[in-house]
């Protein structure tokens, strides 16, 4: 991500999180928990025009309600103070999107809200000379077959940024580069997979969370914000002491086995993954870097979910 749609992106957090505030406290008791996340929200905010902090403003205003009816716990009007918070971006390390954490801990109860501006992806992770991705995606060291096939790729982009060589200017990227990490990288999943049932599900838990949560999308130009729940493991959408959801979403079922990986037609930078229970994502490898670098970057997008809970929120603004 560049560093425009980071700040763009926190900018975001910082009006949801202050709009959601405010809403709240016109009900019941809330506040703001500041730390150095917030600090950093509140500079990317201050850096955005009047008319761009008008229109966040708008496309956070257009959830209140809808979250509201999701989540009657916010609004229930006890005695105790509902707290706000935002998460440093670390927590994404450890499978947890979650950027806006909303709490009451008198009821052990709290929800989160990942918050996206103009973008859908659900990961940027790397594959890259050191970096143990099955380690870090699944809790599985990766194999030496891997390590020895990946090797050679990974020499040769060492050699090409001691020469400050550029991506653009390599003969054949694709075919040298993308293609022969990609094969690497879904024999290892396959592999893996075959060996240990659970990997299916940790994949998922890892691409999208180990915790329930909200996507917030904002799409500026179509003046909606989109609300989705992913409600794995059914702490979303409960009912609070006197009410009931007026808004229902369902519990997912994660995948418990990988039916296809491989090359999406007609690419050579882009592998599906396809899981049961409707499950699918797609891998684009790209460089992140113009010039030559001994890691990639993939932009994972989630493909398909099950059909009978792909609930989606539109908020029109």
């Amino acid at each position: 991500m560049s560093s425009k749609s980071n700040d763009q992106g926190r900018a975001y957090e910082y009006i949801c999180l202050h709009t959601l505030n405010n809403a709240i406290g016109r009900i019941r008791n809330s506040e703001i928990e500041k730390n150095s996340c917030y600090e950093a929200a509140e500079h990317a905010w201050n850096t955005l025009s009047g008319a761009e902090k008008a229109l966040y403003t708008l496309s956070a205003k257009s959830t209140i309600d809808t979250i509201f009816a999701l989540e009657p716990n916010i609004i229930e009007k006890e005695n105790d103070v509902l707290k706000l918070y935002i998460q440093s971006d670390e927590h994404g390390e450890v499978a947890d999107v979650r950027d806006i954490i909303i709490q009451r801990k008198d009821i052990v109860w709290e929800i989160g809200l990942s918050i996206k501006h103009n973008h859908m992806a659900v990961k940027h992770s790397r594959l890259g000379k050191v970096l143990d991705f099955g380690e870090k995606w699944y809790g599985i060291k990766c194999s030496y077959d891997y390590w020895n096939e990946v090797k050679p790729i990974f020499d040769f982009l060492d050699v090409e940024k001691s020469k400050g060589t550029y991506f653009r200017d390599l003969n054949s990227k694709e075919d040298d580069v993308y293609v022969p990490l990609l094969n690497a990288f879904m024999r290892e999943v396959k592999k893996q997979v075959e060996n240990d049932s659970s990997i299916p599900r940790k994949l998922v838990e890892y691409l999208l969370s180990k915790y329930d949560f909200y996507k917030v999308i904002s799409i500026d130009s179509q003046r909606i914000t989109t609300i989705q729940s992913f409600n794995m493991y059914g702490t979303l959408n409960l009912p609070s002491k006197t009410q009931a959801p007026t808004l229902e979403v369902p519990v997912i079922d994660l995948p418990t086995s990988l039916l296809y990986i491989g090359f999406k037609p007609k690419s050579k930078t882009t592998v599906i993954m396809s899981f049961d229970n409707g499950w699918q994502f797609s891998f684009r490898i790209h460089n992140a870097k113009e010039i030559v670098e001994s890691s990639l970057k993939f932009d994972i997008q989630i493909a398909g979910i099950p059909a009978d809970v792909d609930v989606k929120f539109n908020c029109k603004w």
